[in-house]
């Protein structure tokens, strides 16, 4: 492919050219040893302009003007080198058969060379150390290793890796090329090795890598930050092209930092529904945990046990794991014993159902702050028992919040879920009854500085317990097929670790006395996902081709479910917020004194297992349910 220069490159071009004439200028002073000589005028011109112009012509045509000066290595040094020599053997020569030398000091070109070499090796490598503060000066021209890969990004992650190959024992792949996020990257050299081109110039380098027998056999995302979307589209690029899709391990990932060895990954599904990390009030969650008494409902669960991991961190004063499952409280108590061995914890067996073991537990611990994330989440589940689902997500909540109320708590945080919005299940509506609740306590007691009663809702988390993500892991397992409800089905997606840290920077902001009360945190999902190319897609990631290897099978919806999730209601006004992945939802609340009475008369309809009392009750709280009778 053909390069054109850049913007920077012109100014590189221009330093180098400029660095040429002042370094020739410096050579005649140096060698009348220090002393000031004037040399005629024309004669100082003449030389002055015919070694500046022969050395642009010799930069421009060797490409110095292509190296990245934030990663200038020992190969830059070595083409400076080789440039300035030719220029000054070019120069000789020019003046030698033009003047024969005339009036010329003799020494001046061998000066020349070692000024010349400083004005240029020198701006790059203090580029570089002012960058990094550190300088590695190694030879870069290793063996050619087997597997030819093209890089993906043209910043730290390739340079590392580049750099990394030259370690002995670690020439596993040769890089064939680059291509960047940056046009202006583009045709300029990182170690050697060139950017070809930008990201949607894919299928244009890899062309003219193979008629020049380079055809990469695998492509390799070298920049952690790369969205979702992007590297969706990327596995399909990396298919078409016949290369597998790879990406380098995140510099955190590392033990010893950038000395380990730069192995490339598979990609991960978390890559495919990424997205770019927000900028987080860290301060402000370390004010609502640090030295506080904090209580998790659903301890082991998806968000529970990640809401533990990153609250100790924080290092409340004791932290309170309520959990229905002996199995899954015992592994993550024996998480944080090994993590956080100082940590004052207390596992505690309990089911948010059992008023009276929850009362108790609130009256011995006084939490300060309560994060109320137990609940029955799986649709098709909720679906075939609703009497279970109500008494756990509404009649448990209920019995979380009024604990709260009576144990003089601060802040309780509802974990609740896009699927409380025009809700067509059973889960969804019992998790928007809750949301009601929990709003109505945050209007009647947030504005008398009470307790606080902050609700976050967001969509599906990858990984979690039900979800369609380890589904389709067992299934491709399995041989496959995996299967989808419908084809045009759509959701939003968060990594659990994502959506726990905004959980708790929403919960920040959120129990503060001036904030206003009722309002719902909904987490900003991004774009949706179609979940048939998303099952495409792990098929390709699994190195197997979709519908020849394995199968997608569509098997309709289940009961409950919606074909696009929703994460606000028309009637919610959505309302911005001055925190990068929070929005705001206005409340549609009920008075509590109603909800208690229609709460009262759904727990009679599941004591009595009266489903059609049940669905009476749960239309007259939330009208909008459209789920079956």
């Amino acid at each position: 492919m053909s390069h054109r220069i850049t913007a920077r490159g012109y100014i590189v071009f221009v330093h180098d050219t400029v660095m040429a004439g002042l370094s020739f200028l410096l050579a005649l002073q140096l060698r009348q040893a220090g002393g000031f000589v004037h040399y005629p005028t024309e004669l100082l011109v003449q030389w002055t302009a015919t070694f500046t112009v022969i050395a642009g012509v010799i930069f421009f045509s060797m490409g110095l003007y292509r190296g990245v000066w934030r990663y200038a290595s020992l190969n830059d040094l070595i083409a400076i080198t080789r440039a300035v020599t030719i220029t000054v053997l070019v120069f000789a020569v020019v003046l030698f058969l033009w003047t024969r030398l005339h009036a010329f000091p003799r020494s001046v070109p061998i000066i020349n060379w070692f000024t010349l070499t400083a004005f240029l090796g020198g701006p790059r490598f203090l580029y570089r150390l002012i960058k990094d503060r550190r300088i590695e000066l190694r030879y870069e021209d290793a063996e050619h290793p087997t597997v030819p890969v093209l890089l993906v990004g043209a910043g730290d992650g390739a340079e590392l890796f580049i750099r990394s190959l030259k370690r002995p024992g670690e020439g596993t792949y040769r890089v064939v090329g680059i291509v960047a996020e940056n046009p202006g990257r583009v045709g300029r050299h990182i170690h050697g090795v060139t950017v070809l081109g930008m990201v949607d110039d894919i299928p244009a380098v890899v062309k003219t890598l193979a008629a020049k027998d380079e055809q990469p056999q695998r492509l390799i995302l070298t920049n952690p930050r790369l969205d979702g979307a992007t590297v969706r589209s990327l596995v399909d690029v990396a298919a078409k092209q016949g290369m597998t899709l790879a990406r380098l391990p995140r510099l955190t990932d590392l033990k010893h930092g950038a000395e380990d060895k730069m192995e490339p990954a598979p990609v991960a599904v978390e890559d495919l529904l990424g997205r770019p990390q927000v900028p987080l009030d860290r301060d402000a969650m370390r004010s609502l945990i640090a030295g506080r008494r904090v209580l998790v409902t659903g301890a082991g669960g998806s968000i529970g046990s990640e809401l533990v991991r990153q609250t100790a961190e924080f290092r409340p004063q004791s932290l309170i794991m309520v959990e229905s499952s002996e199995f899954a409280l015992y592994t993550i108590d024996m998480e944080m014993a090994v993590r956080h061995p100082g940590l004052d914890r207390r596992p505690l067996i309990a089911d948010v159902r059992d008023r009276a073991r929850i009362g108790a537990i609130f009256d011995q611990v006084k939490p300060e702050l309560v994060f109320h994330a137990a609940a029955l989440k799986h649709v098709p589940l909720v679906e075939a028992n609703p009497f279970e689902g109500v008494m756990t997500n509404v009649h448990g909540t209920r019995n979380v919040a009024d604990a709260c109320l009576a144990s003089g708590t601060a802040a309780m945080v509802l974990i609740s879920t896009d699927k409380a919005v025009n809700p067509t299940s059973v889960m969804g509506v019992s998790k928007r009854i809750a949301e009601k609740y929990c709003q109505a306590l945050d209007l009647e007691h947030g504005e008398n500085s009470g307790t606080r009663f902050v609700t976050v809702r967001f969509g599906n988390v990858l990984g979690s317990t039900g979800s369609v993500v380890p589904l389709f892991q067992r299934q491709l397992a399995a041989g496959g097929p995996l299967t989808v409800t419908h084809a045009d089905m759509k959701r939003y997606f968060m990594t659990t670790h994502e959506a726990v840290e905004l959980i708790l920077e929403a919960s920040a902001i959120g129990s503060a006395a001036t904030f206003q009360e009722g309002k719902i945190f909904v987490l900003d999902m991004g774009d949706p996902v179609r979940i048939f190319d998303l099952a495409k897609q792990m098929i390709r990631l699994a190195g197997l081709e979709p519908e020849k290897d394995i199968a997608i099978e569509i098997i309709g919806l289940r009961p409950g479910e919606k074909l696009f999730e929703e994460v606000f209601h028309g009637s919610e006004a959505v309302m911005p917020t001055d925190f990068a992945g929070l929005l705001l939802a206005s409340p549609r609340a009920s008075s509590r004194a109603e909800l208690e009475e229609a709460i009262l008369r759904l727990g009679q309809a599941c004591t009595a297992v009266d489903q059609g009392a049940l669905m009476s009750g749960i239309r007259a709280l939330v009208p909008e349910y459209q789920g079956e009778a």
